[in-house]
This record gives C-alpha cells, sequence and structure tokens, in this order.
C-alpha cells in the first residue's frame, strides 16, 4: 500500500469509529497483526523441521540399504546427526532414572 491509500483509509477510520474509538481499534489491528506473523514464523520452523527430519530419515533409509558401509558424506552426516540426536533425547531419561536410584 501506499501512503496517500493509508491516509484514506485513516480519515475513513477516523470518520466511521470517531477518535474516541480509533486508538482502541488500531491497537486490536496491531495486535492481530503481530499474531498472524507470529503463527506464520511457527508454521514456517515447524515445516523446517519436518523438512529436515524426512531428510535425514531419506538418508538414513539409503544408509541402511548400504548395509551402513561405504556411506557418502551426506549419509554419514546424517548418521552421525540422527545418532546426536537419538543421545539427546536418551540423556535426560538416562539422568532421571539416576536421580531416582539415588532417592531411594
Amino acid at each position: 500500500m501506499g501512503f496517500w491509500e493509508l491516509v484514506v483509509i485513516g480519515v475513513v477510520a477516523l470518520l466511521v469509529l470517531g477518535p474516541e474509538r480509533l486508538p482502541g481499534a488500531i491497537r486490536s489491528v496491531h495486535k492481530t497483526v503481530r499474531s498472524v506473523k507470529q503463527f506464520g514464523q511457527q508454521m514456517q520452523a515447524e515445516l523446517n523441521s519436518d523438512l529436515r527430519a524426512h531428510e535425514l530419515h531419506q538418508k538414513l533409509k539409503d544408509a541402511e540399504a548400504k548395509g551402513l558401509l561405504n556411506l557418502t558424506a551426506q549419509e554419514q552426516a546424517a548418521l552421525d546427526e540422527l545418532k546426536q540426536a537419538a543421545a539427546d533425547v536418551n540423556a535426560p531419561l538416562s539422568t532421571s532414572g539416576n536421580e531416582k536410584k539415588h532417592e531411594s
């Protein structure tokens, strides 16, 4: 939108809502736009994460098809990343298991 279009919208909003309700309406629109932007960013991050997981899964399938031998650099990197992710997931579980043993 150009500057003059925004001016026309502002004047129409001022005439329709009046000077008392216009600031509240502007805040409401601003809050809604911010929420939509945050939702879009969250969806984009989730899609990127899902695409990366799919890519890693495909590389793992390729590596398993080779019997985990003679892997390309990409397949080895994906395998290492998956091993690290598994270790990260299992680390809190093993820590909480040790705490339970010490509590007994």
